[in-house]
């Protein structure tokens, strides 16, 4: 027995040492420095509510050198931000599948939060499920919970497997006091659109609407909004969305990722006890200022 826990302690010290390889202190806050992951050559990944500045960004690498890291961009939708720093400076992230998760699995927080060795966390996976909406309004692919604690310094650093693989990013401000983390497509997605974008597209219909018998009743419509632009009026009835029923938000929602903006879809509507469809062209979502 003792043996069987000291192999089984050995190979926890042995998934930290080899996770925290791509794991890096971000300074972009006062005082405490947050946690970061190279996810790709020369893209650090970290939580946005610990980027509290868009300038005189630094990262301390594992081997203490601390460089200078451009802001690509952030989402507080999914809690992430995107850094550059030059490539070919450290290991990229070992990536793993976080579907294969189930609720006893145990895994490891890390962190580094200065030019020392890592930091680590011990627990379990305390909860599963499918695709969730944040309620800053951020599409996230699975729901992991865990019952890690998250130290300060640790946001935005990774959920490590036993095997050393990384399943994705650790945020504290999604739910306390269990730990969320951010799954490893979610985290590619939202990359690859702040890295051209600089933001996260979101579609918009421009109209206010709330739940009615059998769909959503329009309570005011954006002056020039796409809804207006299509003719919708106060007083109409969404029942339908490209084909889709349209009884709550969430449904309406899960429809207007930034992939539909630009595109017509069909809109089924109740309009003076009559039905009607009408093409609507999905507009982008206004972006609040900083």
């Amino acid at each position: 027995m003792t043996t069987t826990l000291s192999d089984f302690s050995d190979q926890l010290a042995d998934a930290v040492a080899r996770g925290a390889k791509s794991v890096v202190s971000v300074h972009a806050r006062p005082r405490l420095p947050s946690t970061g992951v190279h996810w790709r050559d020369g893209v650090i990944v970290t939580t946005a509510a610990t980027v509290q500045r868009d300038e005189n960004i630094t990262v301390t690498l594992p081997d203490g050198r601390r460089i200078p890291a451009q802001l690509k961009g952030r989402d507080s939708g999914t809690d992430l931000a995107v850094l550059a720093i030059p490539t070919g400076q450290l290991p990229v992230a070992a990536l793993g599948d976080p579907t294969a998760l189930r609720p006893g699995h145990v895994v490891l927080a890390l962190g580094r939060t200065g030019d020392s060795g890592p930091r680590a966390a011990f627990g379990a996976v305390s909860a599963t499920g499918g695709k969730w909406r944040s309620w800053k309004g951020g599409d996230i692919d699975l729901w992991i919970q865990s019952d890690l604690t998250i130290y300060p310094g640790l946001g935005g650093g990774p959920l490590v497997a036993a095997d050393a693989t990384i399943l994705g990013i650790n945020s504290g401000g999604f739910s306390r006091p269990l730990a969320t983390t951010i799954p490893v497509s979610t985290v590619e997605r939202v990359i690859g659109q702040l890295l051209t974008k600089g933001y996260v597209a979101r579609g918009w219909l421009g109209a206010a609407m709330q739940p009615v018998e059998g769909g959503l009743v329009i309570l005011s419509v954006e002056p020039d909004g796409p809804a207006a632009r299509a003719g919708l009026m106060v007083g109409d009835v969404l029942v339908s969305l490209d084909g889709h029923a349209t009884e709550h938000h969430d449904q309406v929602l899960d429809l207007l990722g930034g992939d539909v903006v630009g595109r017509k879809l069909k809109v089924g509507l109740v309009r003076g006890g009559k039905q009607e469809r009408v093409d609507l062209l999905v507009g982008e979502r206004p972006r609040r200022a900083k």
